[in-house]
């Protein structure tokens, strides 16, 4: 029976290898290399993900523990907020450890700041 660090160290290398399927736009989520956080013997990681619009002038920004389900729910039309929008592209990821961080890093981006820096990354001006 392995260890509970062994088993950690393992979800850890299969979320890494599900998520870059995505790959990763913009920059390096600088919380990355952190350890997920292990609640109850679930295992959460958040994600704060932003996505651009291919055919208008529109981006949106979320936050979420299955980045997959969202990307197919707001590319088919499922999301009532982004579906006059479609089709999106995934323009910015970072991994959080828990969802408290996870919602301030939303509430960063969605700020002045945050945003003229998502223009940046999508303009490609970075």
């Amino acid at each position: 029976m392995p260890s509970i660090f062994a088993r950690v160290a393992e979800l850890v290398d299969a979320l890494d290898s599900k998520s870059s399927d995505f790959g990763r736009a913009g920059s390096i989520p600088a919380s990355s290399t952190k350890t997920p956080q292990l609640i109850l013997g679930s295992f959460f990681m958040y994600y704060v993900y932003a996505l651009s619009s291919l055919r208008r002038n529109y981006m949106y920004l979320g936050m979420t523990s299955a980045v997959k389900r969202r990307m197919s729910a707001h590319n088919v039309g499922k999301e009532k907020t982004t579906r006059p929008y479609l089709p999106f592209r995934l323009l910015y990821i970072e991994s959080c450890e828990n969802r408290i961080e996870a919602r301030k890093r939303e509430k960063y981006w969605k700020s002045g700041t945050g945003k003229e820096q998502l223009r940046i990354i999508r303009d490609g001006r970075a």
